[in-house]
């Protein structure tokens, strides 16, 4: 059973300010740093610090090198990452004094997937096998169309929610994960209960977990024709930055499901690296190693 994490690569541009700044406003800010990051990148570090073994597949585009060499130390097999002549995609991000934040993406290199790579890279996977996906590459549909033929498991993160989405069979996957606002945005309901009665209707096979910051995350797992329904607090702590915190739940309990771990175990470890992530600055560089962790 291997993991393949078609996902992006992003350069993060993070800028502390006082406050989010307002139309027509001018803000001076208090630091600024450069990170690594994007939706892909972060969950393969996640997945890779939570244990398991996964190979990252994306591209990468000019002053991108730096994003490849760190996902070769966090053990990622990187063999599927190809070099584009693109700007590399890259997010501005402002992180407030109460660590909350606000996002600018720019997909650059990461909207150059091609049918061909697709190909290559999905041959060396088949039946048993699990595919990660988010929304920040071009082809969302043509990859779970892809890795559907081969037999995989599909898990999608659905961010950010925008068109590309149409072209989803939403009916081939097996994993919906998503935050409380993606899920408004997919069904048009605002309650958890909701947003599940909604999913489970269109798409009776597909299993749920909604993330909703302070107030914890909630999933329904289909085993069957049967439904197992679970909810676990967030961890209380004092949040710096909250960036790249979803992605570390989503590594942590992907990872948990892999291993066969029950669906409340996989939930509370995700929940307790979600919230130790939240302590540090940064995305990829926040995520916490699964020894930092107590089962």
């Amino acid at each position: 059973m291997r993991i393949l994490n078609f996902g992006s690569l992003n350069l993060d541009y993070v800028y502390q300010v006082d406050h989010f700044a307002r139309p027509g406003e001018t803000l001076s800010c208090l630091s600024r740093s450069v990170k690594a990051g994007g939706k892909g990148l972060n969950q393969s570090v996640a997945l890779s610090r939570a244990g398991a073994k996964v190979c990252h597949a994306g591209c990468i585009g000019e002053e991108g090198e730096e994003l490849k060499t760190l996902l070769d130390r966090e053990g990622v097999d990187t063999s599927g990452i190809l070099r584009v002549p693109e700007m590399q995609g890259h997010t501005v991000i402002q992180v407030s004094r109460e660590g909350e934040n606000c996002i600018l993406l720019f997909g650059g290199s990461n909207l150059c997937v091609t049918d061909a790579q697709i190909t290559r890279t999905l041959a060396g996977f088949s039946r048993g096998d699990w595919l990660i996906l988010q929304n920040e590459l071009n082809c969302p549909g043509a990859i779970v169309n892809a890795a559907w033929e081969r037999g995989m498991t599909i898990v999608l993160n659905p961010s950010p929610f925008d068109e590309r989405l149409r072209d989803v069979d939403f009916r081939k996957v097996r994993w919906l994960l998503v935050n409380e606002v993606e899920g408004a945005q997919i069904t048009g309901a605002s309650q958890p209960d909701d947003v599940w009665a909604s999913v489970h209707e269109r798409c009776p096979d597909l299993s749920l977990l909604i993330t909703l910051g302070s107030a914890g995350s909630e999933a329904w797992q289909m085993s069957g024709n049967d439904v197992l329904h679970a909810r676990q607090e967030a961890f209380p702590v004092r949040a710096v930055d909250t960036t790249g915190a979803g992605d570390t739940y989503t590594g942590y309990f992907i990872a948990g499901l892999m291993a066969g771990r029950p669906l409340p175990a996989c939930m509370r470890r995700a929940a307790k690296a979600a919230s130790l992530s939240v302590t540090r600055p940064g995305a990829a560089s926040s995520i916490p190693f699964s020894r930092e962790l107590s089962d």
